[in-house]
């Protein structure tokens, strides 16, 4: 069954565009990683410094090995300049509500 992670991030205001192409970058990776099934990211409408990727995983273990490489050596330090803050992850199940 599906996950979805939700990775929220905060950019400073001063750097949206440049960190919108730094994400551009990172989710390369991300997205051809081993059991990822799709990322998207949403701007939000009243705070562009506010990304959220909705990011889609075949297992919870799929991805566990991705927040693990993601945490050693795949860690997106090219994003790391334009965060206002730390990104905060939400992983879960997706229901059939």
């Amino acid at each position: 069954m599906s996950i979805t992670a939700l990775l929220e991030v905060q950019l400073k205001p001063d750097a949206v565009d440049d960190g919108i192409a730094a994400l551009n970058a990172i989710l390369v990776d991300t997205r051809a990683f081993a059991g990822n099934e799709g990322v998207i990211v949403v701007q939000d409408k009243d705070d562009p410094a506010r990304l959220v990727a909705v990011e889609t995983w075949e297992s919870l273990e799929a991805d566990a090995k991705y927040r693990e490489w993601r945490a050693g050596e795949g860690a997106p330090v090219a994003l790391v300049p334009f965060l206002a803050g730390a990104p905060k992850l939400t992983v879960g199940r997706q229901l059939d509500v």
